[in-house]
């Protein structure tokens, strides 16, 4: 009995879609359906005509399973022809179009359902087709006779997720001049013509039934193994939460990394303004780039309910973008989308993306966020291309790439010079570079980046962006004007609450100022919106406690922190030194752990010979004299010298 209801097989399988169908059923949602209804039935004869049998009809997707190979493309270009013929009479712009591939797997089938590692196969392969196209596997090309009339381009080994090896996937068409051969004599016995018409007219109703919602949900997608709730992180938000894993580049080209990763963060940031929705911040998620993870792994690990992942393909002046919304609690895949446009339409590609995660999640947005997501910083698909090219190198934060960086950001603005975006992280690389008496390397001196910051800053704030307000937040606090410093960190949060650094960010300038009430708060924030930067958390709550006089605490935290990233023992590429080592020192100092205070202080002058306690305080903007003696006391007991070093700023009092 089991066996009759749950088999395994090698088949070939057939997934098609409509492309877009998303904007059709935007346009008129009952003529939509019922037009792609229509395309599906007259899909079901031509792969009845052709032996197939037609397993899955639902929604704006079709899944079928034929015996032969040649039977499968010869009935999916029969059906391409007759229907680009069809959609030619319309005298209306709802033309479903529809996507095919083609793969041969094995396959399980329950219950008339079938799934398994072909019916992925096929899915993943239809993706990479032209709307109105038929893509197969190198499978499927070896097993068509050579006799056919078709042409077969091939496009190369393709890296298709959930698969380790690459696939290689041709193209197939009909050859010029040629006609499609009629359907060759099936092996085996023929379901009857009264038999196929009710087995297509029982899938019509039970696409009907389906209804409108039917178009957000494929039900034999593979399904993911369900994330425990249990077993998760953290406890789930009490607003839908999502994290967008880095998409995939398809170009097969690899200097279009910085493209692709661009555009993940930009989706990031875009979801991550809007209130109702709980986003996983970048650094978190980028940390599964290029890793074979699952789902499920991801939503425990972070503690969110759905996942979007997806892939980029560039070639030229066209961009294709593949996205798709899961559910992690349940496996189930929300929505599976495809994106296609110029490099010009790719605001427009991006927007569709994240509205369709709104309407997907049922979000209900304010005016603000309405307008916020209709407005794009830049309308020049150029200087976003020169900026995305600068923001690969301003990640690495080092003063050479601070350079590269800068390079591409001038030519960003030169396109457009009222980017917002390109001129906060211009202002950014001038400060951190005048900060870090970096500025030697962009060909300036130490003044001369500080007024460029501050040039840069005021053009940023015509077009203000969250980045912005953290970079005017930096240099107050430099200035010793700590409650303006507080109140531009604030404005960084309120244009973007899900954003980890400004959470950070605030909290930061909110130990300087001695204003430690709060910041507990906001670590947690800024930890559970980051959950993989728990090293970033360990040090920040080591300087609040350092603040409230717990040395012991302040000392297991500054140490946590080394302990999950031993990076902190060395330099700081955005610093130059060892600036967890400064703290400990003083730490220790207060604790009597005079070895160990030592150590710090050797470090320091390893990578900073001129540290002293006179110039401590350049580094440490303390606003209330008990900090500052607190600090520069304990680097006293640590045994740091008080002669003084470079010339440095002397802090107001």
């Amino acid at each position: 009995m089991a066996a009759h209801r749950r088999s395994g097989k090698l088949a070939v399988i057939l997934h098609a879609d409509v492309a877009g169908s998303t904007a059709l059923v935007q346009q008129d949602e009952h003529l939509a359906h019922e037009r792609i209804q229509d395309t599906f039935r007259r899909f079901g004869d031509a792969i009845g005509k052709h032996h197939g049998r037609v397993r899955e009809l639902r929604g704006d997707a079709l899944l079928a399973e034929f015996e032969r190979a040649s039977d499968a493309v010869t009935a999916a270009l029969a059906f391409q022809a007759d229907h680009a013929s069809y959609n030619a009479q319309l005298n209306d712009s709802i033309r479903p179009i529809v996507r095919v591939g083609i793969a041969m797997g094995e396959v399980v089938i329950a219950d008339n359902t079938v799934t398994g590692a072909g019916v992925v196969l096929a899915q993943r392969v239809e993706q990479l087709a032209e709307p109105g196209g038929v893509c197969i596997t190198g499978a499927i090309h070896e097993a068509l006779p050579q006799r056919m009339p078709f042409v077969q381009e091939d496009l190369g080994e393709q890296q298709v997720k959930g698969f380790d090896e690459r696939v290689r996937v041709y193209r197939v068409a009909l050859r010029s001049g040629e006609t499609i051969p009629p359907p060759q004599e099936s092996r085996q016995r023929e379901v009857s013509p009264k038999t196929r018409r009710l087995i297509v007219a029982v899938a019509a109703i039970a696409l009907v039934v389906a209804g409108a919602a039917a178009y957000w949900f494929k039900p034999w997608a593979p399904r993911e193994e369900p994330a425990s709730v249990e077993r998760m992180a953290f406890p789930l938000p009490d607003k839908s939460s999502i994290a967008v894993l880095p998409f995939t580049n398809m170009s097969n080209d690899a200097e279009q990394e910085y493209f692709v990763d661009g555009m993940t963060e930009d989706l990031i940031t875009d979801l991550s303004k809007l209130s109702g929705l709980f986003v996983i911040a970048r650094n978190s998620v980028f940390t599964y780039k290029d890793k074979a993870v699952k789902v499920r792994q991801v939503a425990e690990e972070l503690g969110v309910r759905y996942v979007l992942e997806g892939s980029v393909r560039r070639s030229g002046d066209q961009v294709r973008i593949n996205a798709q919304l899961i559910d992690a609690t349940t496996g189930g895949h929300l929505w599976a989308e495809r994106y296609d446009g110029a490099l010009a339409d790719v605001f427009a590609l991006q927007d569709q993306v994240s509205r369709n995660v709104v309407a997907a999640l049922s979000l209900k947005l304010t005016p603000q966020e309405e307008h916020s997501q209709a407005e794009a910083e830049t309308s020049s698909p150029e200087a976003y291309d020169e900026f995305l090219r600068g923001w690969e190198h301003y990640k690495k934060r080092t003063p050479e790439h601070y350079a590269k960086a800068l390079a591409y950001f001038v030519k960003a603005i030169e396109l457009d010079p009222d980017y917002g975006r390109a001129h906060a992280a211009m202002a950014s690389i001038y400060w951190d570079s005048a900060y870090h008496e970096w500025s030697v390397v962009l060909g300036l001196g130490l003044q001369g980046a500080k007024k460029l910051a501050k040039k840069s800053v005021e053009s940023a704030l015509q077009h203000p962006t969250a980045l912005a307000h953290q970079v005017v937040s930096q240099i107050l606090i430099r200035e010793y004007e700590h409650d303006d410093a507080i109140a531009e960190a604030r404005l960084s949060i309120a244009i973007n609450p899900n954003d980890a650094d400004g959470n950070y960010a605030l909290a930061e300038v909110l130990i300087m100022a001695g204003k430690l009430h709060e910041v507990s708060e906001l670590l947690e924030t800024a930890r559970r919106l980051d959950p993989h930067s728990q090293d970033l958390y360990s040090y920040l709550h080591g300087m609040a406690q350092f603040g409230l006089n717990r040395f012991e605490a302040a000392a297991a935290s500054f140490e946590r922190a080394i302990e999950l990233n031993p990076d902190y023992w060395e330099p700081d590429p955005s610093i130059g030194w060892c600036k967890v080592c400064e703290m400990l020192a003083a730490t220790y100092g207060h604790l009597g752990r005079m070895n160990n205070a030592k150590t710090m202080i050797e470090k320091v002058h390893k990578y900073y010979p001129q540290y002293s306690v006179n110039n401590a305080l350049y580094w440490w903007p303390y606003k209330h004299i008990e900090d500052r003696e607190r600090f520069t006391n304990g680097l006293r007991k640590a045994g740091l010298p008080d002669f003084v070093g470079v010339p440095a700023d002397e802090p107001k009092s």
